[in-house]
């Protein structure tokens, strides 16, 4: 139920105030709706400098995204009290009875009886919530089921389509909700999505790569795109015993618990050299989850008939999977939502109960939603800083030059991004023609093996390049098979089985960065950068210009670009 809203609020034609909140698992995050428009979105990590806000553990759950909630606020000239609407992306109605939680988690587990904290820190979420942001009143907070928050952040936040929304499915594929673990369906006309299945607990794809991850040395969350690395290295060898545990078994239902994982490869600890089996062991799972995800897509197609798929959830971030959807399923098109993750259930909440609420709501103009910095400001904080800055004349010629001559360059403009992707707003960039620059930035990322660099292409260029994904492809959510010609050519971004995820960036979208482009393009004959998160090991992206100070003065980086601003490495 939601709060009732003064009377004749929307009636008398003011702005229905609508702010979203992720807090329950991980990534906690806010995001801000206003009159059906996306304002602002911004997750907590990139104010506190904790990776992933918190831990993702049922006792961390009271933890608000307490300054990304307040900095929504503040970009919109908002107070707590000029709310209409919190809401929040966990429904606690809804949670499993006591002792049925599901056992995947960190290791060593926890007590089962720990996870009741998440529903009964939800059920208090109003109270949490108005001390946190003084003025609100309590009543004002509603809670919104988690997989619908993460299907409204898909299907309502995607761009336009031939057919309007009306013609879109929604598949949310995820670890877990209140109970369940992925819920398909589609939006038609209502302000509801119809939904034909909720999978519940404890079948989950999203757990079962979890678990895998843990038990190849990786981290329980944020680390399932080492996997995907390391799945391309093996070959699906152990696709056949895995059958019967990672399944699809008809009317939009999965199996996908309880293997047994020690009998298909010996557990490593963190930081162990991974051998053949287990890569052949993350090859087998990927497979898996790729095929029953292409049965999901198939059944739901069939239900609904429509011809674009969008998706939202953590195994959307699956960007190999996501290029078989799209290559091989039965949908004309596939959108995923970049804040796929956790945190994209803010925005998710916050779109769905403005249209329950009656707004027309609109689709995200883009993921660069977060905080950003005026010249004047970026000046005073490199004024502080007492570092010395220039502004050249031609700024993208300038850095093109560095770039060819070998310089790893940190380019930080306008808002930032929103979501788990680097999309060119907080980036390293490099020369992707340079094969050692792929040993660079994982030096500077502290991830010497794993690391996740992406291309980032003219989209004109595209089409020549990449193949194998959706083109133009705004987010770096898919994978693109490179073209022979151009592998030798670019070998910092060519992954096993010649391989990249590829980023379009268009002249009218983000004018700077296709201009850059160019320009090193014109001096190199390549309209293609290496490109990835500009962040240290263990630390979030950066989000502020004192973060982007802070990585330049302690990583091996060449150039930081700040704005129009030009700062250069002194060499001794």
């Amino acid at each position: 139920m939601y709060p009732v809203v003064g009377p004749g609020r929307v009636l008398e034609g003011e702005i229905m105030k609508v702010l979203g909140v992720n807090a329950v698992f991980h990534d906690p995050a806010a995001a801000l709706v206003a009159d059906g428009r996306v304002l602002a979105a911004a997750e907590e990590e990139r104010f506190s400098r904790r990776e992933h806000g918190k831990e993702p553990v049922p006792f961390s759950s009271w933890e608000l995204p307490v300054q990304a909630m307040r900095w929504c606020l503040d970009e919109a000239g908002l107070a707590p009290v000029d709310l209409d609407v919190v809401a929040y992306s966990y429904d606690p109605s809804l949670a499993l009875p006591p002792g049925s939680e599901p056992l995947s988690g960190p290791r060593p587990p926890l007590d089962p009886a720990w996870g009741q904290l998440r529903p009964l820190y939800a059920e208090h979420a109003a109270h949490f919530l108005a001390a946190a942001l003084p003025g609100l009143q309590p009543a004002r907070v509603t809670h919104v089921p988690h997989h619908l928050a993460h299907a409204a952040s898909a299907a309502l936040a995607a761009p336009p389509s031939g057919g309007g929304r009306e013609d879109s499915a929604v598949l949310v594929a995820d670890g877990r909700g209140e109970s369940t673990s992925h819920l398909a369906g589609f939006y038609s006309g209502a302000a509801q999505p119809r939904v034909l299945v909720r999978q519940p607990l404890p079948e989950s794809l999203g757990l079962v790569y979890r678990e895998l991850a843990q038990h190849l040395g990786f981290g329980a969350v944020g680390d399932e795109y080492k996997v995907m690395a390391l799945a391309a290295r093996g070959q699906p060898t152990m696709a056949g015993p895995l059958e019967n545990r990672i399944a699809y078994r008809g009317d939009g239902l999965i199996t996908a618990s309880e293997v047994d994982w020690a009998a298909l490869a010996p557990a490593l600890p963190p930081g162990a050299e991974h051998t053949p089996q287990h890569a052949d062991l993350a090859a087998s799972v990927q497979n898996r989850v790729e095929e029953v995800l292409l049965a999901l897509a198939g059944w739901l197609h069939e239900q609904t008939g429509r011809s674009r798929l969008t998706m939202a959830g953590e195994v959307a971030l699956n960007h190999a999977a996501n290029s078989r959807l799209a290559r091989d399923g039965p949908f004309e098109e596939v959108w995923v939502q970049p804040a796929a993750g956790e945190a994209g259930t803010a925005l998710g909440s916050a779109l769905q109960t403005a249209a329950d609420l009656g707004e027309t709501v609109e689709p995200m103009p883009g993921a660069d939603l977060g905080r950003g910095w005026d010249e004047d400001a970026l000046a005073a904080v490199l004024d502080s800083a007492r570092i010395g800055y220039e502004r050249p004349d031609d700024l993208t010629a300038e850095v093109a030059r560095a770039l060819s001559e070998g310089a790893l360059v940190g380019w930080f403009q306008g808002r930032s991004e929103y979501g788990p992707a680097a999309l060119g707003r907080r980036s390293l960039l490099a020369d992707p023609s340079r094969r050692e620059n792929l040993d660079r930035i994982g030096r500077v990322r502290g991830e010497r093996e794993f690391c996740p660099v992406a291309s980032l292409v003219a989209a004109e260029h595209a089409p020549d390049i990449f193949s194998g994904g959706p083109l133009p492809c705004p987010y770096p959510l898919f994978e693109h098979h490179v073209a022979p010609r151009w592998r030798a050519r670019i070998p910092a971004v060519v992954r096993p089985g010649a391989r990249t995820r590829a980023q379009t960036v268009r002249a009218g979208d983000d004018p700077l960065t296709w201009r850059l482009i160019r320009d090193f393009g014109s001096r190199t004959g390549l309209p293609v950068l290496a490109h990835t998160e500009l962040r240290r090991a263990g630390s979030p992206r950066v989000d502020s210009p004192r973060d982007a100070l802070e990585c330049f003065g302690s990583a091996p980086v060449d150039v930081l670009v700040l704005g129009p601003y030009l700062v250069r490495r002194c060499r001794a």
